[in-house]
């Protein structure tokens, strides 16, 4: 029986690897399927080495939204509402239709303890051969990497779940029930371990390899980045004194959340930030930057490129990245129709407000009962009328409409809505929006209902926007060219700003290293840094100030990025505030190139697009209900319901 269940795992494990049984039928070919036993895997490197793959082939893909991303349940990515009839149920999960016998594609509460299980048994079986040229050296390291992949999917389980079982080493399926159905470990329990495993297992893999067939592969550095981002969410008040979760317990009736919040935890997450940076730095690792012929960076290109260039073309503000990444219908989807795409990938317009304007002060600063923006007239910032005339920045970046060569090159044409002029360089790379320049196509988009670009299909931005963020700008849908580009995991600019938050919330006073980390962002967007010198702006002034500072730029540079902007409203508690009501936008149906309210079918006027809901049940996907059917030792998550 023992070699039935272990044949469907490396055959399962395969078949995920390579995409189906034609794929791998000279493997297969190699011994007949009833003899395929432990013993004969492990004395073969392809198979070894297989196996190992297949465990890593439920890292998160960076670009499979609709199906596995959680950009779209936080309040930064819009994909097309009409879409929910061709199975993007996370639109409906927007909705507030979820619960635990929902669909959900990842599925992790099933499918990553399959995985777990898999590392044990590579663990428990992976030898050197010095026949297949296995050195003992390449097996600690392969070793490394399955409890890394363990503690990073016990990671994924705890971020998504919260209450979660751990189950340490492999256990006989024959084994008796108490020792297969056990219940869920307090959320502090499951950190603590995975803390000490990543400690661990970094001090054993390296912080890089030099072959590039290794690249994706774990390293020290991919440990402590995960480490890092686990206990900044550790230490959030969502899961540190929460109040709303005092009552809840396992089966054995502990508690699963600390009920009294521990400041303890915070100065955790400051060394483990720091941790991270310092052994990034230390082998090379830094944000990427692009540079005009002066000398002077070129926001413009750096945040473009950090995404689109490869660890070995000199972009070391990668941490870890999922290879390769699935970059194609997420690249088609945010494409506009009228070039070949499926036209209705778009953002919000809480994520178009949030960019800062050029001379680096928020456009609004928050919004009235009725949802009109709250404008900050000292940013210069109006969303009425339209530019009389173009705007040059200096810039290489090819998405204008200019001379190519030169350092100075029009960011936005005449007759653009001002509410789109003067912004800061990070919203021209993160937002596409109507009658911008589209260099593949030499023209503006068109969102206006009857368009090119625009409606009344759902291929279309539901909202005036498609996001532009990762969607490389040469991906061409008619003529299938499709550029490659890594689907990073973890950057260093974001535990810049980790490191920064966990600081105001441990140490305050410390407003210098604060605003070094912070700053180091602002200075490569290209946006003044905060400061007191000539040019600068004004020092946040005190912990609420700073970080509402902190959050706002976190918004900004990691927008449309892992889910990141999900986690922090999470973590942070603000899910009912931001996540339930009214979602805003242009004007779908509008087909005149006006912004008076007055007129119906005026395209750059506000409007309501959706309605989500978001209540205290949605801070966690719920546990599916057919493992709590199949393990009584299970509680259902805070507020799921499970006769809804």
């Amino acid at each position: 029986m023992k070699k039935t269940i272990y044949r469907f795992f490396y055959l399962s494990l395969i078949l995920l690897l390579t995409g189906g049984m034609s794929s791998c039928s000279d493997f297969l070919d190699k011994e007949p399927d009833d003899q395929l036993t432990l013993e004969m895997i492990f004395k073969d490197k392809t198979r070894t080495e297989d196996w190992l793959a297949g465990v890593y082939s439920n890292i998160p893909d960076t670009y499979w939204t609709y199906a596995r991303g959680m950009d779209p349940l936080g309040d930064d990515l819009a994909p097309s509402t009409g879409w929910l009839q061709f199975g993007w149920n996370i639109i409906g999960k927007q909705q507030g239709n979820w619960n635990p016998t929902s669909d959900w594609v990842p599925n992790y509460f099933n499918q990553l303890p399959k995985r777990i299980r898999a590392a044990y048994i590579f663990i428990d079986n992976v030898r050197a051969n010095e026949a297949q040229l296995v050195t003992e050296q390449e097996v600690q390291y392969m070793k490394a990497e399955a409890r890394f992949l363990i503690a990073y999917y016990y990671y994924l389980l705890l971020n998504y779940y919260g209450a979660i079982p751990l189950q340490l080493g492999l256990v006989d399926v024959n084994a008796p029930a108490s020792e297969l159905m056990i219940p869920q470990k307090p959320f502090d329990e499951v950190v603590d371990w995975i803390d000490q495993e990543l400690v661990a297992v970094s001090k054993i893999l390296p912080p890089y390899y030099n072959e590039s067939k290794k690249y994706g592969r774990a390293t020290s550095v991919a440990c402590l980045a995960v480490r890092a981002r686990m206990l900044l969410f550790a230490a959030s008040p969502l899961v540190n004194g929460n109040p709303d979760y005092a009552n809840y317990t396992n089966s054995e009736g502990t508690p699963v959340f600390n009920s009294t919040p521990d400041a303890s935890k915070w100065a955790k997450a400051v060394k483990a930030n720091m941790d991270l940076i310092e052994l990034a730095e230390k082998n090379g690792h830094a944000l990427y930057y692009e540079y005009l012929n002066n000398g002077d960076i070129d926001p413009f290109l750096s945040y473009q490129n950090m995404l689109f260039r490869r660890f070995n073309e000199g972009n070391k503000e990668i941490l870890f990245a999922r290879n390769p990444a699935e970059t194609w219908e997420y690249d088609r989807h945010a494409q506009p129709r009228g070039t070949g795409g499926n036209g209705g990938m778009g953002v919000t317009q809480s994520l178009v407000d949030a960019f800062f304007m050029k001379n680096g002060l928020p456009a609004i600063t928050g919004y009235n009962a009725n949802g009109s923006p709250i404008i900050n007239t000292a940013s210069g910032y109006t969303e009425t009328g339209f530019s009389t005339a173009e705007e040059k920045r200096d810039t290489k970046w090819i998405e204008v409409k200019g001379n190519r060569d030169s350092d100075s090159n029009p960011v936005t044409l005449a007759d653009t809505y001002n509410m789109y002029c003067n912004r800061e360089p990070r919203f021209y790379i993160s937002v596409l929006y109507n009658e911008c320049w589209f260099r593949r196509e030499n023209r503006t988009t068109r969102f206006y209902s009857g368009a090119w670009d625009g409606g009344p299909t759902h291929d279309a931005p539901q909202n005036g926007y498609l996001v532009r963020k990762k969607v490389h700008p040469d991906h061409d849908p008619r003529n299938n060219v499709n550029p490659y580009r890594p689907g990073i995991l973890f950057r260093l600019g974001e535990f810049y700003l980790n490191y920064a938050e966990a600081l105001n919330e441990s140490e305050p006073a410390k407003t210098t290293e604060i605003l070094f980390y912070l700053n180091k962002i602002r200075e490569r967007a290209g946006i003044p840094i905060y400061g007191s010198g000539e040019g600068q702006i004004a020092v946040p002034s005190g912990q609420d100030a700073m970080r509402e500072a902190i959050r706002r730029e976190r918004r900004v540079e990691l927008n449309c990025e892992n889910g990141t902007r999900w986690d922090d409203i999470r973590r942070w508690k603000l899910g009912e505030k931001l996540l339930n009501g009214d979602f805003w936008g242009m004007n779908f149906s509008g087909t005149d190139k006006s912004d008076d309210k007055n007129n119906d079918k005026a395209f750059f006027v506000r409007k309501v697009y959706q309605k989500r809901v978001f209540t205290k049940k949605n801070y966690w996907v719920p546990i599916p209900q057919d493992q709590i059917d199949k393990n009584p030792n299970l509680r259902q998550l805070p507020f799921w319901d499970t006769s809804e």
